[in-house]
C-alpha cells in the first residue's frame, strides 16, 4: 500500500538542523521502530512539505529530503520574545517555580483562545520573559528515514492519535483533562 490520503503512516526518522559550523548538521530528533512517528496522512498533522516528500512511498522505502525554513516553521522573530507581568503566572499570589523556570515549555493561550507553547526565557521579581517562536523557527530541516508501515487506520489508531477524547486534537473541548498536551 502506498502513502495517500487518510492512510496511517508509521515512520522512523532522524531530523537534523544546521550546527554551529556551516558544514555541520546537528541531530535534534530521532524516532525508531520501537517509538515511530505515527500520523494520518493528509489530516493536517504534519508540515505540508513533509507530507509532499512522503506521498506515494510504501513500507520499506527509505527517504531523505530537506524542508527550507520558509516551508517549515518560518524565520525566528525577535518580536515573538515577549515580557509579561509575573502576576499572569501566579496563583494565589505565588509563582509555581516547578513549572515557571528558565528553559521550561509552558502552555499559554491568548485572549482569543489560541493555544501556544512558550519557552520561559527568564523570570524576574516583576516579569516573565517567554519565547513564542517554534523551537525550530529559523532552521532548515533535514530528514532521513524509512517508512515502517502504511495501512488503513483502525478506530483504536484514531483514538490514540487524537488523545482518546474524540475532539480531534483538543481544540478546546475541555474533555482531555489536565494531562492534555495540546
Amino acid at each position: 500500500m502506498k502513502i495517500s490520503a487518510n492512510k496511517l503512516v508509521s515512520a522512523a526518522y532522524e531530523l537534523y538542523v544546521a550546527g554551529d559550523h556551516a558544514d555541520e548538521l546537528e541531530l535534534v530528533e530521532k524516532t525508531d521502530s520501537n517509538r515511530p512517528l505515527n500520523f494520518i496522512f493528509g489530516a493536517g498533522m504534519m508540515l505540508p512539505k513533509f507530507e509532499d516528500a512522503l506521498f506515494g512511498l510504501q513500507k520499506g522505502d527509505k527517504f531523505a529530503f530537506v524542508i527550507d525554513k520558509t516551508d517549515a516553521y518560518g524565520e525566528y522573530m525577535d518580536e515573538n520574545v515577549i515580557e509579561l507581568e509575573r502576576s499572569i503566572f501566579e496563583m494565589d499570589g505565588k509563582l509555581d517555580e516547578t513549572v515557571v523556570f528558565a528553559g521550561n515549555v509552558i502552555p499559554m493561550s491568548d485572549s482569543e483562545g489560541n493555544r501556544y507553547k512558550a519557552v520561559v526565557v527568564s523570570v524576574s521579581p516583576t516579569n516573565v520573559t517567554v519565547d513564542l517562536n517554534h523551537p525550530l523557527a529559523g532552521d532548515t530541516l533535514h530528514f532521513k528515514g524509512e517508512i515502517l508501515d502504511v495501512r488503513e487506520p483502525s478506530d483504536e489508531d484514531l483514538a490514540a492519535l487524537t488523545g482518546g477524547c474524540g475532539c480531534g486534537g483538543c481544540g478546546g473541548c475541555n474533555e482531555c483533562g489536565e494531562d492534555c498536551d495540546c
